[in-house]
């Protein structure tokens, strides 16, 4: 075979292979009202924007187009891109169909079809020409009429440009059909309309009664928000500003801008992030400026650096907003919590349009209404966290109300000097002393306390013990009573603390102290003298009874085990008494004798209870009268 014949089969394999890659002209059949075209349409990039209309009969130009396979926006991008578009109907369908245009905000679209005399019709669309211009039915998205189709294909061409985000989901419809769908979006979308609505009136009425910035920024950001879902939905255009294309000041570039700027300044008023979170403060005040950067590359015509600029942004504002609510959170400030699920719903359904504008994410019905439902419900959360705010400034008012009113009532007291408000003047200050007096009072108590009571068993100490047994003992003399003092010590403490510790010595001496609070009367009195002695003052008629009746009780209820862990703590206890007047007159005589009577216990053996002068011995008072008065004892 001859090279030049192989190269004739292989060009035509190829362009077979071509021709086979190209979408199949879309049959309409009468059901097909409302029916996606992206997935039949083919896509050429013009890099330069340097096609003309009249460059499509090229076929090198032809070979240029690529199926779309479904995609209806590629994103960011500064050159115009050329939609192919092939239709013909089935004998039974209707001759007359609509196209529509998904992308609300586009930038510039162009429509050539058939003319019918071998050349092309240009209709031209988009943000460059007033609404009615740029459609042929009152609809809120682009709406262009197609001439009759035939059973035969029919090819259209589209030029699509908008370096802020080229995106064009394609429709056929019946009119119709249309109007139908159109009554329900209107009715979804005004009913989210009317709550933001209702929400921007009632904080602004908020704000002109409260004067607070917070209010003033959460009404710039909803009625930014209320403005941009606006534009997004088609309806901006529709009927706030029909009449000619859309000033740079309303487009899809300076209504976000303007929108991000007030949130990132209504997130630094309500989080108070300057005295609270610092470095998110800085980073939303850069992304403020850079948001007014975006602005005015609009205005110059930047449209592509704008768009990315807004993009962008996101790294810095997101976070920043993010961080400053979880931070605020935890240190207590509730409104910072509704902040963060309302700005939740805000960022997934930003990053979802950011998506939609970049081309991640292809357009669609489910996702063109993400956004809007997102900020009704943000602006309903971020009213909530407002409302705190109304409770606090409520509180502030009322606080200075009230100090202007003593202020007023002071300087009336001086100008007048009138008896009613002296008298007010004098009761105010008997009420502040009454209430000095009272926490003195109190704060006395407590040293008090502490300064006669141990700290680690909270029983009396040796002071208390000494003023108590004072006055008993001239009670007692006055009554003609008894009086018993009793000394305990813990035998084998020592070795507690030294093999178990100071925490295990600690919990034995609180639970001694428990246990003798629960074996002595009402009336009687325990202390802890230090270390591991404590005592007990019996008074009544029956003290000599009553104390050896308590002393065996705490025999036999002290020594029983202390749980320590896995360890069993366990001691015994030598206790000596002596009673009033028999052994002493004074407590200093009294307590020596009870010393000496316990100091005898521990010589018997421990574990036991000494009475002075009922062991057999005479106390030492007992020894000094009969020395003197040389009378013989009786024991020898």
């Amino acid at each position: 075979m001859h090279f030049p014949t192989l190269r004739a089969l292989l060009a035509l394999l190829c362009l077979g292979l071509a021709a086979g890659l190209h979408a199949q002209p879309v049959q309409l059949q009468p059901g097909s009202s409302g029916q996606p075209l992206n997935d039949r349409i083919q896509l050429l990039e013009d890099v330069g924007g340097e096609l003309r209309i009249k460059d499509m009969a090229d076929p090198a130009v032809q070979q240029r187009f690529q199926p779309a396979r479904g995609r209806a926006s590629v994103g960011q991008n500064p050159n115009p891109w050329w939609i192919k578009l092939e239709l013909q109907r089935t004998t039974d369908a209707p001759a007359r169909w609509w196209l529509e245009i998904g992308a609300v905000t586009q930038l510039d679209l162009q429509l050539y079809t058939p003319d019918g005399r071998g050349g092309w019709a240009l209709r031209q669309s988009g943000e460059r020409v007033g609404f009615a211009e740029g459609r042929d039915h009152d609809y809120r998205r682009m709406l262009l009429q197609l001439p009759d189709l035939g059973e035969t294909p029919q090819t259209f061409y589209l030029r699509s440009y908008d370096p802020a985000g080229n995106s064009f989901p394609l429709k056929v419809w019946q009119l119709d059909q249309l109007d139908h769908l159109a009554s329900h979006e209107n009715l979804g979308l005004g009913l989210i309309y009317g709550i933001i609505a209702a929400l921007l009136l009632y904080n602004l009425f908020i704000f002109f009664t409260l004067r607070d910035s917070a209010y003033f920024w959460y009404v710039l950001t909803t009625a930014g928000a209320l403005l941009l879902i606006v534009s997004m939905s088609g309806h901006g255009f529709q009927y706030l500003w029909p009449e000619g294309p859309v000033p740079f000041w309303l487009d899809r570039i300076t209504l976000p801008s303007l929108w991000g700027f007030c949130a990132c300044r209504f997130t630094q008023t309500l989080l108070q992030t300057r005295l609270h979170v610092r470095w998110a403060h800085h980073l939303l005040s850069f992304a403020c400026v850079f948001y007014v950067v975006a602005v005015v590359l609009e205005a110059f015509g930047q449209r592509n650096l704008a768009a990315w600029i807004i993009a962008l942004l996101s790294l810095t504002s997101i976070p920043a907003a993010l961080g400053s609510a979880m931070i605020r959170w935890r240190q207590g400030y509730f409104p910072a919590l509704l902040y963060l699920c309302g700005y939740g719903l805000i960022l997934g359904s930003i990053s979802l349009a950011l998506m939609r504008s970049t081309g991640l994410v292809q357009p669609a019905t489910w996702n063109a209404y993400v956004f809007p439902l997102a900020v009704a419900a943000e602006s309903i959360l971020f009213s909530f966290a407002l409302a705190y705010r109304i409770q606090m400034l409520k509180l502030e008012r009322a606080e200075a109300v009230l100090q202007a009113d003593r202020e007023k009532t002071a300087r009336l007291a001086q100008m007048q000097a009138s008896a009613d408000e002296l008298h007010e003047a004098v009761r105010l200050r008997t009420a502040e002393l009454a209430l000095a007096n009272q926490q003195l009072s109190e704060r006395e108590q407590r040293l008090q306390h502490a300064a006669f009571h141990d700290p680690l068993t909270e029983l009396p100490n040796r002071r208390y013990l000494i003023e108590r047994a004072e006055v008993a003992l001239a009670d007692a003399q006055r009554r003609d009573e008894s009086v018993a003092l009793m000394l305990v010590d813990l035998d084998h403490f020592k070795p507690i603390n030294d093999r178990y510790g100071h925490d295990a010595g600690d919990l034995l001496l609180r639970t001694i102290g428990h246990r003798l609070r629960e074996h002595v009367r009402a009336n009687d009195m325990v202390a802890r003298l230090g270390g591991d002695e404590f005592a007990v003052l019996v008074c009544g008629s029956d003290a000599q009874q009553h104390a050896q009746e308590i002393a065996a009780r705490l025999l036999a209820e002290l020594s029983r085990p202390v749980l320590y862990g896995a360890n069993r703590l366990a001691v015994t206890i030598s206790i000596g008494g002596a009673l009033y007047p028999q052994h002493a007159q004074q407590f200093a005589g009294l307590y020596k004798s009870a010393d000496e009577a316990m100091y005898r216990a521990k010589e018997k053996g421990r574990s036991g209870f000494v009475l002075q002068g009922c062991d057999g011995e005479l106390s030492p008072q007992a020894c000094l009268m009969l020395d003197v008065l040389k009378v013989p004892s009786g024991l020898g």
